[in-house]
């Protein structure tokens, strides 16, 4: 029997909340994870992982690894792993770059698009969902480990959020 883990959900009116919200998430990341960013195409998900690259320490431009796939990060608090699998035509593509020398526990791995690397990808601790909502955007995240059970805790903490059913 899996352990359920409470729903944390929070908005976003703009870019500047997104950015702080992913710092947050950053912040609450402190012993690496894998965390799957979920939403469609220009819900912010890249911008969430620029605030995530702030809390690590990362200062220069973040962009989208559309085409390389992975963009890697390496901060002052550990390294980053970027990966946008929006392009990915088969899920065993992942193999021939060598996927699974990215997964050290100790590094957090932000993977946008990670159905399409189903069957490949290791599971994730967390996964945020990120949805439109009038003009902004909602965040929705769940645990889906006991690692990501301290990261959404912390994370929900530091929004000052309490779990909803």
């Amino acid at each position: 029997m899996s352990e359920q883990y409470p729903v944390f959900g929070c908005e976003a009116q703009d870019e500047s909340a997104m950015v702080a919200i992913g710092q947050a998430l950053g912040e609450s990341c402190a012993e690496g994870g894998v965390v799957f960013l979920l939403g469609d195409l220009g819900m912010g998900k890249t911008t969430m992982a620029r605030g995530v690259l702030a809390a690590f320490g990362h200062q220069g431009k973040v962009k989208s690894p559309t085409y390389t796939l992975v963009e890697p990060y390496d901060t002052a608090r550990g390294m980053v792993y970027h990966f946008d699998l929006y392009r990915l035509a088969d899920p065993e593509e992942l193999e021939y770059l060598g996927i699974r020398d990215y997964f050290d526990p100790a590094a957090l791995c932000l993977i946008e698009w990670p159905a399409r690397g189903k069957g490949v990808l290791p599971a994730p601790d967390l996964e945020l969902s990120i949805s439109l909502k009038g003009e902004g955007r909602y965040l929705q995240w769940q645990a889906k480990t006991v690692r990501g059970g301290q990261m959404a805790a912390n994370f929900a903490q530091r929004l000052e959020l309490t779990g909803q059913d």
